[in-house]
């Protein structure tokens, strides 16, 4: 239905009655029956508006876990104290702001709502990558009373420059990372950088409850049909299990479930110790600290952990908001002909979930695969975790993404936070995406804004 005109009044007003159609039918329902109806601050922290009545005490127990600041042991509330010695954040809200996504420290400052993850060349257990035998798997930029903090990192841009179809300018911004006051020696090693901006956490539970197999069949790694995608599964070590499954979660789909990525995130992002990793990120060749000490088993205990995981994969998607604009529901069109959609996979199904019946069985719009897909050298952090590649990244579900700006604050995107709006998110694109990038690029500047319109409506 695309128009190859300069005008898309008349694209728009068709691809209007066929959208009005196709929201009548659901559309808007992006995380099925627990979709929430919400745009306030709160959008990404309401629970499901199908969470069983008897799951709701466990949500909220859950809720106060994430939220609330963790403390330096031994403190009298030993159920929230553990923190450290060396940690990101002291909560989980610290990074996820009401649930949503973090982003880069202001020039100057510090990374506080990001970090950056680090390894060296070589293959760690299971396929993963290989901690530094100092720094561990991260850099810790905070520490309790009486332990050295690991580093600081800071970032700064150089603006690219470049010009839509039309002639239009635009300019990009490329980040380079520094890493100072290093605490624990130097890095005197090859070293693997990825910076990592938290992502806003809402349906998690319906992304766990998409069926394997249903993502192996739309893998394409040999790109059989000669698409130019070849999306792929990331193969990564399930803790519980003990054994390989498929990863979903975190950038590079490194986790492979909620309750493994929350686990990960308490040990660390927090410092904090569980029974799935009973050793937080300190390597031996840094100090615990006397209050870090102070327990003899995890800090959080499975009850606090499940909870935590329940509440993660219960958050409510909010709405989509196409139903009613006729400039995003144009945009719907155009970015299915800018091909978006291939790896953004508007709609998915979910399984049988035992766990939590009321995930089971729904039609979701997450506009997300969960695969793997070449990104091309600009995004590329060259760190590969497990399967994936140093160019090869997850596709982010787009669900949501409308709301970061009124959440949040930001509207910075991407796994770094380079993108300052969907319109260089889209930019950034390269690799097996660089065709769709050039089909956005080359668009007239009222079909640019229509596919950018759809997507912030998500």
């Amino acid at each position: 239905m695309y128009c190859r005109v300069r005008s898309t009044f008349v694209c728009l007003m068709i691809a209007a009655c066929v959208g009005g159609m196709l929201a009548a039918a659901g559309e808007a329902l992006s995380g099925g029956d627990g979709t929430v109806f919400d745009t306030t601050r709160n959008a990404f922290s309401l629970p499901a508006r199908n969470l069983p009545e008897a799951r709701r005490p466990q949500f909220f127990v859950g809720n106060s876990f994430f939220n609330q600041n963790w403390i330096a042991a031994p403190a009298s509330v030993a159920a929230r104290d553990g923190l450290g010695p060396l940690f990101n954040a002291r909560s989980c809200s610290g990074c996820h702001f009401k649930d949503g996504r973090g982003q880069p420290p202001a020039a100057g400052e510090p990374m506080d709502t990001m970090l950056v993850r680090i390894s060296v060349p070589g293959e760690g257990p299971h396929g993963g990558p290989k901690r530094h035998p100092v720094y561990g798997d991260q850099i810790q930029g905070q520490s309790i009373p009486g332990v050295r903090r690991e580093a600081d990192v800071f970032v700064t841009y150089e603006e690219v420059a470049g010009r839509f179809g039309d002639g239009e300018p635009f300019s990009l911004r490329r980040p380079a990372y520094r890493i100072a006051n290093l605490g624990y020696g130097e890095l005197d090693r090859p070293l693997l950088l990825s910076p990592r901006v938290s992502p806003a956490i809402v349906g998690l539970g319906l992304l766990e409850a998409i069926p394997a197999a249903a993502l192996e069949r739309s893998a394409d790694p040999d790109d059989r049909d000669s698409d130019g995608i070849s999306g792929r599964v990331n193969i990564v070590w399930d803790a519980v299990r003990e054994g390989m499954a498929i990863g979903r979660f975190g950038w590079k789909a490194e986790q492979p479930t909620v309750l493994q990525q929350t686990a990960a995130a308490f040990a660390g992002d927090i410092g904090i110790t569980t029974s799935l990793f009973p050793r937080d990120d300190r390597s031996e060749l840094e100090p615990a600290g006397a209050a870090a000490r102070a327990h003899a088993g995890p800090e959080a205990s499975a009850q606090v952990l499940h909870a935590v995981a329940l509440y993660a994969r219960s958050l409510a998607v909010p709405a989509a908001r196409t139903d009613g604009d006729a400039r995003a529901v144009g945009g719907r069109e155009l970015f299915a002909v800018a091909r978006c959609s291939a790896c953004h996979t508007p709609t998915a199904r979910t399984g049988d979930y035992p766990d939590q019946p009321e995930l089971a069985n729904q039609t979701i719009r997450p506009f997300t695969d969960l695969l793997l897909h070449e990104m091309g050298s600009e995004l590329a952090d060259r760190r590969p975790s497990f399967a994936a590649s140093g160019s090869e990244w997850r596709t982010p579900p787009l669900w949501g993404v409308g709301l970061v700006g009124k959440v949040n604050g930001h509207t910075f995107l991407l796994h770094d936070g380079r993108a300052r709006n969907v319109s260089e998110a889209i930019l950034w694109h390269g690799g097996e995406a660089a065709a769709s990038r050039e089909r956005f690029r080359t668009m007239p500047a009222q079909d640019r804004a229509a596919l950018i319109a759809f997507v912030n409506s998500l």
